[in-house]
């Protein structure tokens, strides 16, 4: 008994200096994941707590079940319009792209470790794949707004990728055990299967969970378990049946959290915090899976190894894999350098260890050893990689508090909340001068914790607390409205997307009348929206940029997959070529 009780106290102080450290960290910068790793590090046998942990089954276990929740979290967090900008790359860079970083890091491996090609494609397949749960959370985390189309890249690829790794480290690990020196046509339609079971089983149980949860009356807090259990379901009888598990319980995320859905609000919310417990919990036993000083014995291969994998094989993978999509060139670049690898290679690393394949140690230590310094040295520039390629975004105003209305048959309306701030368009007007849409209505002012009778003439102060009822849709038009335009300059309105805003239905030809721009007799007939899809193939998101001689067209607003809203900025001088760049 008092074992167990030192145990849990151990468990809960642990988890609790984790919390602390997370708001530590954020100060610093510094990437949480490696935080979570580093504590992990100093609790183990070599570090101050002592604590001697080398059940490798039992950490694959839970490396396995904490990986599942996260990428069902993601799932649900990814919505569906980005498959628009980003699904046919993320696809590629999820399949192909993990082959080539293999490819490449297995003959780098090969030659620095002194190893059989085969024995250094088992490190590149362990190490190809980028991580969910650190894609994830430094995305999320880094305070950053991303442009669309390269968020959305990373995310659909980081989540989906794992089906591609591990189908490549068992084969590999397979053809090892078993003598082999190269592969066979049977691996080809293994692969196959694999995806095919996932994505049919995720769609399919991803669509019956929804069913489920919306025909059941449940106490409110048991809507969030019943969805976990449902995904994790969809998880293990996929993988049960030959297919992906990790590709099935995304599908089935990205279901549930593109569906009217009861108690929707409450769902995300409980998952978040499944989210961020089960990274704690996975990163924490990982580390203390890890001996430091059998990492310093392979520090040099490994760094080496590290190097390649970041600045040669990931970058080539990228320009591959991107290349019949043709994304601009900064967007390449940054997506190359956030090919964060995490918790996945530390997991994939348990295989050997679990099959007792040969050189197994030095697997798991020099995966571990890639995963540290990718966390520490891309996941701590991350914020000024965006920043120096230009890809942020101004960001938009979230709701303080947001609460989906649960009647049955209007899961689309939702109550927001705002606090009227300095700099907002909603400061000092008055209630009668709100132009809002129809399905939107002020439901409370709160004013030092009382409620205002909503008359034409009561004025919004600052620090008035506003809770509407409206819908999704009226998210970026309240978001402007509450808008304490906080940003750092060169983020600022104005000064990004121009000082004319154009409808995206506006003719070119007039625009060029009206602007004094030149504009080619070929286009000249094309509205702004169709000529910025041509430039940008169909795939067009906010922040993207379109020269004409002195002027330089911005997209403003997206709308149901259409240019809504375009920003035009005039230069006397001529401006740098940036659509394209």
């Amino acid at each position: 008994m008092e074992y167990w009780n030192l145990a849990i106290l151990v468990g809960a102080l642990i988890l609790l200096i984790s919390i602390i450290a997370s708001d530590i960290s954020s100060r610093l910068g510094a990437p949480l994941l490696f935080v979570f790793l580093l504590l992990g590090m100093l609790a183990g046998e070599e570090g101050p707590g002592g604590i001697r942990f080398d059940d490798v089954e039992r950490a694959y276990m839970i490396g396995t079940l904490a990986l599942a929740v996260i990428i069902f979290d993601g799932g649900m967090r990814t919505r569906r319009e980005t498959f628009r900008v980003a699904l046919w790359p993320a696809v590629s860079l999820a399949t192909l792209g993990v082959v080539i970083t293999a490819v490449l890091v297995a003959m780098f491996a090969a030659w620095i470790l002194k190893l059989h090609w085969l024995q250094g494609l088992l490190i590149g397949a362990i190490v190809g794949s980028t991580d969910a749960a650190a894609v994830f959370s430094l995305l999320r985390n880094a305070g950053l707004s991303l442009k669309q189309r390269v968020a959305a890249t990373l995310e659909i690829e980081s989540a989906s990728n794992d089906p591609m790794a591990i189908f490549l480290t068992v084969t590999v690990i397979g053809l090892l055990a078993a003598g082999h020196s190269g592969f066979e046509a049977a691996v080809l339609l293994s692969l196959l299967q694999q995806f095919g079971i996932g994505a049919v089983l995720g769609l399919g149980g991803g669509r019956a969970l929804v069913w489920l949860i919306n025909r059941l009356t449940l106490a409110s807090g048991l809507y969030p378990l019943l969805a976990v259990a449902g995904g994790l379901i969809i998880f293990a009888a996929t993988a049960q049946l030959g297919g992906s598990g990790f590709l099935a319980i995304f599908m089935a995320g990205l279901v549930l959290g593109n569906s009217k859905l009861h108690s929707a609000q409450n769902i995300l919310r409980v998952h978040d915090g499944l989210a961020w417990l089960s990274q704690i919990v996975m990163f924490v036993i990982l580390g203390l899976l890890a001996t430091p000083s059998d990492l310093i014995s392979v520090a040099g291969p490994a760094l080496a190894i590290a190097a390649f994998l970041m600045l040669v094989a990931r970058p080539a993978a990228v320009m591959i894999g991107l290349l019949p999509f043709r994304l601009p060139w900064r967007e390449q670049v940054f997506i190359s350098w956030v090919g964060l690898r995490g918790a996945v290679p530390v997991v994939l690393a348990l295989f050997p260890l679990i099959y007792g394949t040969e050189h197994a140690r030095l697997y798991f230590n020099v995966a571990f050893f890639i995963v540290l310094v990718s966390l520490l040295l891309q996941g701590w520039t991350i914020a000024v990689a965006a920043r120096w390629l230009r890809l942020e975004v101004p960001p938009a105003i979230e709701p303080l508090q947001r609460v989906s209305l649960d009647a049955p048959g209007h899961y689309e309306h939702e109550i927001l909340g705002y606090e009227v701030r300095a700099g907002s368009q909603i400061a000092g007007r008055e209630l009668s001068e709100l132009r809002l849409s129809d399905r939107a209505q002020v439901m409370v002012v709160l004013r030092n914790g009382e409620p205002l009778p909503l008359l034409p003439g009561l004025k919004f102060e600052l620090q008035d607390y506003v809770y509407l009822l409206a819908q999704t849709k009226n998210l970026t038009y309240l978001g402007k409205l509450f808008d304490p335009h906080l940003e750092p300059d060169r983020l600022e309105e104005h000064r990004y997307f121009g000082d004319f805003v154009l409808n995206g239905d506006a003719v070119m030809a007039d625009l060029g009348m009206a602007y004094g721009i030149v504009i080619p007799d070929e286009i000249g007939n094309m509205t702004l929206a169709a000529y910025l899809s041509r430039m940008f193939r169909g795939r067009t998101v906010v922040g993207d940029r379109a020269d004409l001689g002195r002027a330089q067209l911005v997209v403003r607003e997206i709308e149901d997959g259409q240019v809504h809203r375009v920003g035009l900025r005039l230069r006397r001088g001529g401006i740098r070529h940036e659509q394209g760049s």
